[in-house]
């Protein structure tokens, strides 16, 4: 089925054009959100939620933008309006990631699953620094930094999501990519690893 095809069919209330959109569209939308939230149960009910949106509102569709534009924003806004309602919990809940993540690799690295358990560990915690990082963006910021390294969209597909011009898309990610090498190397200065 086409993508005009999904849309009518769907507009229409067709269950299997629901099931073709959620089985060509899921990956996508749950790297997104992973990529704004960082904890993969939570990217995977957000797009959940995502789809049911789309399912109850596919009739304001107006196809000015194609699908997939429509779902990134989409998912976009969902992960943002989660992380704004979950801020308070947001602290223990990464604190809480980055110990269960150190046990586990710990674990790993002492069970002996590991060729070279020094630089599996090191690697670990520059992933949880970079993630930390990229959360302490100001938000347009992380969302152009995400759509453009964790979904490797074109600036006119980040353009098209976030509904700003190119030379914005443009702007955010230099401003993000400035922020964070400042954030990484006072972290590297401080010998943080």
């Amino acid at each position: 089925m086409t993508e005009v095809e999904i849309i009518q069919k769907l507009q229409r209330g067709n269950e299997q054009a629901f099931k073709e959109l959620v089985e060509n569209y899921q990956k996508m939308v749950v790297n997104t959100c992973f990529g704004m939230v960082h904890n993969i149960e939570d990217s995977e009910d957000i797009a959940q939620e995502v789809f049911i949106e789309v399912f109850r509102s596919i009739h304001k569709f107006r196809a000015e933008s194609k699908l997939s534009t429509w779902l990134y924003r989409m998912a976009v806004n969902r992960s943002l309006n989660f992380i704004r309602d979950n801020k308070k919990n947001k602290w223990f809940q990464s604190f809480e990631d980055a110990v269960q993540s150190k046990n586990a690799e710990l674990s790993r690295i002492t069970t002996g699953d590991s060729e070279n358990p020094e630089f599996e560990l090191e690697n670990s915690q520059r992933a949880i620094l970079l993630h930390e990082a990229i959360d302490n963006l100001p938000q347009n910021q992380k969302v152009a930094f995400t759509l453009s390294k964790y979904e490797d969209l074109s600036y006119q597909e980040i353009s098209a999501v976030m509904d700003v011009s190119v030379s914005s898309v443009e702007s955010l990610l230099h401003r993000a990519k400035k922020n964070l090498q400042k954030k990484l190397y006072v972290c590297y200065k401080k010998k943080c690893i």
